[in-house]
């Protein structure tokens, strides 16, 4: 089932996300609902948060990356069939330099802003069958799984941004939250009173 994503504005995407155990109902139905979303609006992850859950969860599937003609063999090779579920994540460590990239959000469409992010990290996780992994990544993956993080922690990627970034897009985050956009994807929005 498609489930909306829930747009800019809404206090779910500012809350910290509690843990889960595996007596979360229906957290099978969950990530396949979850999956199905993301696929159908092209996104690469996406957090519970975003679909009005604020629990500590994530999905990602990095695979259309790998496409990209500017990364390297290497680097294609890595994002090709990197998918993943990340229960209770925990930041270990973001180490390296920072580096920008273009980043975008389900929550936040039609706005783009280059990100700068630290290259490697170590994070902690449970896979859907609640076993814990510690495991290190870099380059793209590590950004994407920032970038879903920051959903489980109530921070969006605008909050990266400067302060003179935030205050040009003020108008436009306002009327997204009003629904004031064209998406084609199922979205609810905090500010309106219709999902569409």
């Amino acid at each position: 089932m498609i489930l909306p994503i829930v747009a800019y504005g809404d206090p779910v995407l500012r809350k910290k996300a509690a843990e889960i155990d595996k007596d979360y109902p229906k957290l099978e139905t969950l990530l396949e609902n979850m999956w199905e979303s993301m696929y159908k609006a092209s996104g690469v992850g996406l957090a519970a948060p975003q679909v009005g859950l604020p629990i500590r969860l994530f999905i990602i599937d990095a695979t259309p990356f790998s496409d990209d003609e500017d990364l390297t063999k290497e680097e294609q090779e890595v994002l090709d069939g990197f998918k993943k579920i990340f229960i209770n994540a925990v930041m270990e460590e973001e180490t390296g330099d920072a580096w920008a990239f273009n980043e975008g959000c389900l929550s936040i469409p039609d706005i783009r802003e280059d990100v700068n992010r630290k290259e490697t990290i170590t994070i902690t996780y449970q896979d859907e069958h609640f076993k814990t992994h510690t495991e290190t990544f870099t380059g793209l993956p590590a950004r994407i799984i920032q970038h879903e993080y920051d959903h489980i922690e109530g921070v969006l990627f605008t909050d990266k941004l400067s302060s003179l970034k935030k205050r040009l897009l003020k108008s436009r985050l306002e009327k997204i939250s009003k629904g004031k956009i064209g998406v084609d994807y199922k979205m609810r929005f905090p500010n309106s009173k219709k999902v569409r």
